[in-house]
């Protein structure tokens, strides 16, 4: 188990054993059924941001979602590998390919998103992180996406860059 030094562990969701290093940390569904590692730094460690796209808002039932983004080949699963389910469409998002979710079957949270056009990236979700002081610090989003498509009463993440739309593949 990694030291748990400078991290804020608050009373959110079942699970009582996530943890973080300077390198890695826990993510966690509410139920505690799904619990993965993911690294906290490059080159595992793609990137962070908010997307305020359309298919964000309804996933996520709020107005955007605060992601980060994985390579695949460093998750790796404590538990629950087994109790996530997957969906996915091709008709709503801008690059016409597939998107697909990974929830967790018992309570249902959203551990991560993938597209067919970056099959080797999950876009998790900072909410999922155990330690919340990861989502101040090395998680904090650095980009916003699909900011034509921001509700007026949010003015975006301050410091972030800007871009109308989705990433190109180059800037992943």
């Amino acid at each position: 188990m990694a030291s748990n030094a400078g991290s804020y562990f608050p009373l959110s969701g079942v699970a009582r054993d996530g943890w973080s290093s300077e390198t890695e940390a826990t993510a966690t569904c509410l139920c505690g059924a799904v619990q993965i590692v993911f690294p906290t730094e490059g080159p595992g460690l793609v990137n962070t941001f908010v997307c305020n796209c359309f298919d964000c808002r309804k996933v996520t039932a709020s107005m955007f979602a605060s992601n980060f983004t994985v390579d695949n080949s460093y998750i790796k699963f404590v538990r629950g590998q087994d109790n996530l389910t997957r969906w996915g469409q091709d008709k709503t998002p801008t690059s016409g390919t597939e998107m697909s979710n990974s929830f967790c079957t018992t309570c249902g949270t959203l551990m991560w998103r993938r597209s067919a056009l970056t099959p080797h990236l999950s876009f998790m979700r900072i909410g999922t992180v155990d330690d919340f002081n990861l989502h101040e610090t090395k998680l904090r989003p650095q980009n916003e996406l699909f900011t034509d498509s921001r509700v007026s009463w949010f003015h975006g993440v301050e410091g972030a860059r800007k871009f109308t739309g989705p990433f190109k593949t180059s800037n992943i």
